[in-house]
């Protein structure tokens, strides 16, 4: 067994975190909206080219204030792929909606673009691409037949920042985008969220619904004299300490970004062989930019993938599979339309996730890495216990 534990992910502390928290404290202001949150509010409007953001206090949160301002209601549909995280369709079923699930592509797990014209149908009202693993889906087609059909995209950047489609930043194409900064990201706050406003005509209802209903915002701007309940909304404004904690990582954002990439490269770089025996790689497209979130294979098989999590987990080191496809949950199967989604299962059965955090040593990843080219040439010597998925090709 390898002396030292190697888990998945590990928080990453850039220094000043714990400093910024007391700083909120003695502030006085620890509730939303506080110091340290506008000073976030202004580094993505600035730096980062968002119209208007709004922190919340999860990506759920964003998700479910989208479906808010979309004004969706029990029979409109919505667009998004089966393997994604609970959080995507749950925030549309929960005001009513029918999730239409498309599958993924033979190259990465993003949404197929190619399939969405198919699925629309004259109760289509949005369309929600989630860019796993920081890399961007196709947007041009995707907004292009939104804009065709008069239909809203919401990006699901959960996993996407400081990552770039075309040259732009990812989160700042669609209608609406919703990110996280769950302790699992690049950048995080434990738990956290943001929900960025790229189509303005959302922005003053954004803030009534994020503050219960109520203009309170404008209130405090002093762009009222008093403040009441004008629309329907929850709480979902964040702490200022959950910003001050944010705050101390925007701070080292390049630090951060460059040190996850560095490591996602020695991954790329040591498990390239594996494509010659059919193991699939991370994929960036020509239009994408990697963010260093995620480092993955993609198996043969599920026996495969089972085999190889089970070594390295003698070995102490932690690997992950991830999303389970959605269109066959306990939850929704019966609510499928009962279309085969090859792609996402394939992912659902085959995807493996690898340790990447900042302080992940070479000599760690080295062993993590030595360990899987040393699985695949055992099996190379019986193919046949391992065969080669018989997956359709995508129309990418």
């Amino acid at each position: 067994m390898y002396p030292t534990h190697i888990p998945f992910n590990k928080p990453y502390l850039s220094g000043n975190e714990t400093r910024y928290i007391e700083e909120a404290v003695r502030s006085g202001k620890i509730s939303g909206d506080g110091m340290f949150t506008k000073r976030c509010h202004r580094f993505f409007e600035q730096e980062l080219g968002f119209k208007k953001v709004l922190l919340t206090t999860s990506c759920t949160d964003a998700l479910e204030m989208a479906a808010m301002l979309l004004d969706i209601v029990p029979g409109d549909e919505v667009i998004m792929p089966s393997y994604t995280f609970v959080s995507t369709p749950n925030a549309f079923v929960l005001r009513g909606a029918t999730i239409v699930f498309a599958d993924s592509t033979a190259l990465n797990p993003n949404m197929d673009p190619a399939q969405i014209e198919a699925l629309i149908t004259p109760r289509t009202r949005a369309i929600v691409p989630v860019h796993y693993a920081g890399i961007a889906c196709d947007l041009d087609p995707i907004m292009e037949i939104a804009n065709r059909h008069n239909l809203f995209v919401i990006e699901d950047a959960a996993q996407a920042i400081d990552s770039f489609y075309k040259g732009r930043q990812l989160g700042t194409i669609g209608h609406l985008a919703a990110f996280s900064f769950h302790e699992t990201k690049n950048i995080i706050s434990g738990e956290g969220g943001m929900l960025a406003i790229n189509d303005l005509r959302f922005f003053t209802r954004a803030e009534i619904i994020r503050e219960k209903g109520t203009n309170r915002s404008s209130f405090f701007r002093g762009e009222i004299d008093k403040y009441g309940w004008v629309d329907y909304g929850s709480s979902f404004l964040p702490s200022d300490i959950i910003a001050a904690f944010l705050w101390a990582q925007l701070e080292n954002m390049a630090d951060i970004q460059s040190k996850r990439t560095h490591i996602w490269e020695r991954y790329y770089q040591a498990l390239s062989p594996l494509l010659a025996v059919g193991v699939q790689l991370p994929a960036i497209p020509d239009y994408a930019t990697n963010n260093g979130h995620m480092f993955y294979l993609v198996c043969r098989s599920l026996a495969e993938r089972t085999a190889l999590i089970e070594l390295m987990r003698t070995e102490n080191v932690q690997p992950v599979f991830h999303y389970l496809s959605l269109h066959t949950s306990s939850f929704y199967a019966d609510k499928h339309d009962g279309r085969p989604l090859p792609h996402s299962d394939h992912y659902t059965d085959c995807l493996l996730r690898l340790p990447l955090y900042y302080e992940l040593k070479d000599e760690d990843q080295d062993f993590v890495n030595q360990l899987i080219l040393g699985f695949y040439q055992d099996t190379q010597k019986s193919p046949a216990v391992f065969p080669a998925a018989n997956l359709p090709v995508s129309g990418e």
